[in-house]
């Protein structure tokens, strides 16, 4: 789905134990070579701090040691990749794969040191990448199951005027909500009648705005 969705962001978590597959993993997943990323060899080697009673550590003899550290170092390489580094006190890098699929350490003290250093590097990004993007809610009675197929075929309709469709069930409320996403928002207009028309509702502009308090709640899917 990444590949085709350049405007998510997917959050990836790994471990630091010797036996985690997750770079070589998503490497595998996105076709891109593993190597050892030099900067963050270099950042490991000035900041990794030995353990107490842990002789001074030789980061120029080859070792097992050293194999098993370097290979925290070695990450997915390529086109759309590449090291983000969220703070000068970590040699630990946020690894981007594909332009948004972004791999942190499972540990969740650092893992929330990191995202929060992510963000100054992700809200731009969002910013740029939303600008001029036109939302439209539909609200239907119909549960998912009924609008399924229809959904479908709509969404195989628009997606080469990069239209993206979504159904969000609201639990124990009389209406469902889709919503037609994209840049092109007279095409966008366009299709409010039919759409209406096939899932018998109307549009809304907040969620929950016709709802009714006699109305029964409907199946979410």
């Amino acid at each position: 789905m990444s590949r085709h969705t350049p405007l998510n962001l997917s959050l990836q978590v790994r471990s630091d134990i010797h036996d985690d597959v997750t770079y070589p993993s998503i490497a595998k997943a996105f076709n891109v070579p593993l190597e050892i990323h030099d900067e963050t060899r270099q950042r490991m080697r000035k900041l990794w701090k030995s353990k107490r009673n842990e002789a001074t550590f030789d980061w120029d003899t080859p070792s097992n040691r050293l194999t098993a550290k370097l290979r925290m170092a070695t990450l997915p390489t390529g086109a759309g990749c590449r090291a983000y580094f969220p703070s000068d006190e970590l040699w630990v890098p946020i690894a981007i794969v594909n332009d948004n699929v972004h791999i942190l350490p499972g540990i969740p003290l650092l893992f929330q040191q990191m995202l929060t250093g992510l963000e100054k590097e992700l809200v731009p990004r969002i910013e740029a990448s939303s600008r001029n993007i036109f939302r439209l809610m539909i609200s239907t009675p119909q549960p998912e199951s009924q609008m399924a197929d229809y959904l479908t075929l709509l969404q195989e309709k628009v997606q080469e005027r990069g239209v993206k469709v979504g159904s969000y069930p609201r639990w124990g409320k009389p209406r469902n909500t889709v919503t037609l996403v994209g840049r092109d928002r007279e095409y966008i207009e366009g299709l409010v009648e039919e759409v209406s028309k096939q899932l018998e509702g109307v549009r809304v502009s907040v969620e929950g705005e016709d709802d009714s308090e006699s109305d029964e709640a409907v199946e979410g899917v």
